[in-house]
């Protein structure tokens, strides 16, 4: 924890600026400012008992990134920064908190969560570039910006959905991060324990990718549903030649088949070969990478990652637009239990026919914190205030895992 020492309190507002507000018309008059008088990074890694495997590499333990933000009254609030890959990030990301954003913020009064967001964006601009780390950097503004949020809807005694709008407190959800090892038998499992959409990792061995395929295509229920992840593994020609192969079953998506940073006309280009609608966002890290992603035709599913870019106020107004834009709005997720929390809530708030993605993986700093029952392939959020983790927090941080691996 670090604090920064200063005898004058500065003033950020929404006076001339373009915000947008997020918050309900129902609680328009709740009180979205805030001072944060202290400020925690917390580095917490688990080995994983199944490797994640991804076309890019292996994960062999499970980081997460927490931090925990105290407002001059006491009241505080929980959020998460992605670090999956490569692991060893995490302990940068944490620096960072502590030397560049927690000073930041620190002592200064704001008028509420998003103009926050908008001042440490503009803020962190010229570092970014400056320090060749964008990703890094908005990541961790992104997980301020979950715990600014969950600390104004705690204070307000309110679910986070609620506050953003939300009426429907039951979510759909899939179970994500489908190894190729033992597919079929995962997918199992993940129907046993009530899910009905389920997305598998390929982009490995075409002949082992089609063979799971094929076997998990052959017994699902007519209510369930079944999507492929590609993590940018091929070229736009082996994309290509995939496709037709990939015509033959009845999938939701394919994600990510080729880097997503390859140009609009080769994303359209398979959108036109393909008869699976495509997939991504989670490596948009940036508004206009996003409104370039909901105007582009050859997307049909958008992913964000709240806690990759953008946070509650940044991928907020881009989930309702990816939703009136008649697209899928279909959070990314595959870290921590915050995290996770954050993303359910968000999709609560904003409703559509979007789903949770929900790692098949087991992973302590997630089940420990937020893992709601799913029935039916429904997952429900409960009433309590904010994210509704901080309980689970504060006996996560007693706990065995926490104090082993703690940092």
């Amino acid at each position: 924890m670090r604090r920064k020492n200063c005898s004058l309190v500065l003033i950020y507002h929404s006076k001339g600026l373009n915000i947008p507000d997020l918050v309900s018309p129902q609680f328009s008059d709740v009180d979205l400012t805030f001072t944060i008088a202290s400020a925690a990074a917390f580095v917490m890694r688990v080995p994983c008992p199944v490797l994640v495997q991804t076309s890019f590499g292996t994960m062999f333990d499970r980081p997460a990134v927490f931090l925990e933000l105290t407002d001059d009254q006491g009241n505080k609030g929980l959020g998460e920064v992605w670090c999956n890959f490569p692991s060893c990030g995490a302990e940068h990301r944490a620096r960072l908190l502590e030397t560049a954003l927690f000073p930041a913020i620190l002592d200064v009064a704001f008028d509420s969560p998003n103009i926050c967001f908008t001042h440490l964006e503009k803020q962190f601009a010229r570092l970014a570039i400056q320090a060749g780390e964008p990703g890094p950097i908005a990541q961790c503004i992104a997980g301020v910006d979950v715990a600014l949020w969950d600390l104004v809807a705690r204070r307000a005694n309110l679910p986070l959905f609620r506050l953003l709008g939300g009426t429907n407190a039951t979510i759909p959800t899939y179970a994500s991060g489908i190894n190729p090892a033992n597919a079929a038998q995962t997918v199992a499992r993940c129907r046993a324990e009530g899910h009905r959409a389920f997305k598998l990792k390929i982009g490995f061995n075409r002949a082992a990718d089609l063979e799971n395929i094929a076997q998990i295509t052959a017994v699902l229920g007519p209510d369930e549903a079944f999507m492929v992840d590609a993590n940018q593994a091929w070229s736009v020609d082996e994309a290509r030649d995939m496709l037709p192969q990939l015509a033959d079953f009845s999938l939701g998506w394919l994600e990510e088949p080729i880097m997503a940073d390859r140009p609009t006309e080769e994303w359209l280009s398979l959108a036109l070969a393909s008869s699976v609608p495509l997939a991504a966002g989670e490596n948009m890290i940036n508004a206009l990478d996003f409104a370039q992603g909901i105007s582009r035709p050859a997307l049909d599913v958008i992913q964000p990652d709240l806690c990759k870019w953008g946070g509650i106020s940044g991928v907020l107004p881009i989930a309702k637009d990816i939703i009136a834009a008649g697209k899928r709005y279909c959070p990314h997720y595959l870290g921590g239990g915050i995290g996770l929390a954050a993303s359910a809530h968000l999709l609560a708030a904003v409703g559509g026919d979007g789903l949770l993605e929900t790692d098949s993986n087991d992973n302590p700093l997630r089940n420990q914190l937020f893992a709601p029952p799913v029935a039916g392939g429904q997952m429900k959020l409960a009433e309590a205030s904010g994210l509704g983790v901080a309980d689970q927090f504060t006996s996560f941080l007693a706990s065995d895992i926490a104090k082993g691996d703690i940092k």
